[in-house]
């Protein structure tokens, strides 16, 4: 089969108008970026309002491991898949940062036959939203040293400056830094550094923004630094949020693509999924939801991060309920789950799979936990034997669910009618009874714990006394109510990446939490967290360039 750039390269793409149409989008409202992109203005999205919305599907995984899940490359199938049999859909993705395009993860935009196209672009530049990201961070960022240059009439003491700078790419020398050295025609000497730009509370803003005016509301509400008396100073005593919204007019705008089977797709923002709640905008979701009957997205990492935070964070705060939950799951990720090196993923092993099994029922028994049934996809691979799959659907079938093989990236659509037959059917029927896991009121220490006991399947959340009274302060500021975003590894249900399965009798300790006054969320870093990354001993750059064609080589 060819590689995931050769099939997209091949694909015949539909302009940017016809797949509006689809959606009942008119030329007029999509302002184009080429012949096969565009965003949606923001007077047609303001016109949507009082239509009914469509049900929401969200796909998410279990654990990620080596052995690969294809969250992003279900979540478009199952777009495919739900066109395929007749239903109005649309699918609503995150952008990718180009940090991980030229490291080591690739690119965010399916695999196989389920990709959303053009590959290429919404890999690298896209639309300009992470450069506009970029800018409006990095101009408060400016606006913060440049007021302690001019007098300092805010009385900031610049040992507390918590606002970083960001760009979009890996680069660990840019972790700690210090900034203004060279003498006083350069501000003043200090201690800062670099996030990815995908970890900027700047991105999470946009990304839970209804619209313009809340956006600037939310930016202006950030904290970046202490006065010497200990009160918070926020990007509007800068005067910086009325500059920030300018430049994240345009970006705040959803972008519209297609997928190789030219189904709708909405490719919009990219927070972290550990230091923020990774998923796309709110706007974006909101829109698709007013324009598609069945409107199918996704959430960062494993259900442990991604689903529960867009169940606590994205849904909570903006309205939202799934109708059914997508948990996808690999015969080669349960077996790793079952104690198989990665080497020795290729031979048949029923026994570790139904041990690695257990990962998948706890991920299972979490989403029960919101109220929303939940339907497993296996996702193929041509190494999967029948006794190994069987294991995976009686395992599930157990738990009063199923669990559907899904061929999607060797078939596309063909090979994803089955689940998509069986998503809609369970949409439809109107079964799910959503809530969030706490209730607003509930203190913040609380609510980490609660997190930690009833989705990790931990004892407790562990917090020394720092800690607490920071987050009783928060409280007393009247904060109390946000949701927490909990920041740890992905790869476990633990803090320690590598404990894979389903463990039980260990603590989640929290080494530090942080205000996202914008977001909108209190964030608990437990373990090791990195929020700019570096670049493997071999990135992916060294097999990037371009063709005697011109043609992008080794992107993805």
């Amino acid at each position: 089969m060819r590689s995931d750039i050769e099939i997209a390269r091949a694909a015949s793409k539909r302009p940017i108008q016809q797949i509006g149409q689809t959606l009942g989008i008119g030329a007029g409202d999509l302002v184009p970026y080429g012949h096969d992109k565009a965003k949606v203005s923001q007077p047609f999205i303001d016109s949507l309002q009082g239509r009914p919305d469509g049900k929401l599907i969200l796909v998410t995984a279990i654990n990620p491991t080596p052995a690969g899940e294809g969250k992003t490359t279900t979540t478009v199938g199952l777009g495919d898949g739900l066109a395929a049999i007749g239903k109005k859909v649309a699918v609503c993705i995150r952008e990718a940062s180009l940090g991980p395009c030229f490291g080591m993860k690739g690119g965010a935009a399916g695999g196989g036959r389920a990709q959303v196209i053009p590959m290429e672009d919404m890999n690298l530049h896209f639309t300009g939203d992470f450069h506009a990201i970029t800018s409006a961070h990095n101009l408060l960022a400016a606006m913060i040293d440049n007021h302690i240059t001019w007098g300092n009439a805010l009385d900031i003491d610049i040992r507390r400056i918590t606002w970083r700078r960001v760009m979009d790419m890996n680069d660990r020398a840019l972790r700690q830094i210090t900034t203004g050295l060279g003498g006083a025609a350069n501000g003043y000497a200090r201690e800062t550094g670099f996030d990815i730009t995908v970890a900027s509370e700047v991105m999470a803003i946009l990304c839970l923004a209804r619209d313009l005016a809340d956006l600037q509301d939310r930016v202006g509400r950030v904290v970046v630094a202490v006065r010497r008396d200990g009160t918070p100073v926020h990007a509007r005593d800068l005067k910086a949020d009325g500059a920030m919204t300018v430049l994240l007019r345009d970006a705040m705008q959803p972008n519209l693509v297609q997928t190789l089977e030219h189904t709708p797709a909405f490719v919009h923002g990219g927070p972290f999924a550990n230091i923020a709640h990774g998923c796309n905008s709110v706007i974006a979701t909101a829109t698709a939801l007013k324009l598609a009957d069945y409107v199918v997205t996704e959430a960062g990492f494993g259900a442990d991060l991604g689903a529960e935070k867009f169940m606590n964070i994205k849904c909570r705060k903006a309205g939202l309920a799934p109708a059914c939950v997508v948990l996808v799951a690999t015969v080669r990720a349960m077996k790793m789950n079952g104690g198989v090196a990665k080497a020795d993923l290729g031979a048949e092993d029923v026994a570790a799979v139904t041990v690695g099994c257990a990962n998948l029922g706890r991920h299972m028994d979490n989403i029960a936990r919101f109220g929303v049934p939940v339907i497993v996809a296996i996702n193929h691979f041509t190494g999967d034997t029948a006794g190994e799959i069987a294991a995976v659907q009686d395992f599930v079938a157990a738990r009063g669910t199923r669990a559907i093989l899904c061929r999607h990236w060797a078939e596309g659509s063909a090979g994803i009618t089955d689940l998509a037959q069986a998503v809609a059917e369970v949409a439809d029927a109107g079964v799910a009874d959503f809530a969030p896991l706490y209730p607003d009121a509930m203190g913040l220490a609380d609510k980490i714990d609660t997190v930690a006991r009833l989705i990790y399947g931990a004892d407790r959340a562990v917090m020394d006394d720092r800690i607490r009274d920071r987050l009783l302060s928060w409280e007393a500021e009247g904060y109390g109510d946000l949701p927490v975003c909990m920041a740890k590894t992905p790869y476990s249900f633990t803090t320690d990446p590598g404990v894979r399965g389903a463990p039980t009798g260990f603590d989640v300790p929290v080494r530090e939490v942080r205000l996202s006054a914008g977001a909108g969320f209190v964030v608990a870093i437990c373990g090791e967290i990195m929020t700019m990354p570096g670049l493997p001993s071999a990135p992916a750059a060294e097999r990037i360039g371009l063709n005697a064609a011109g043609q992008i080589e080794g992107l993805f």
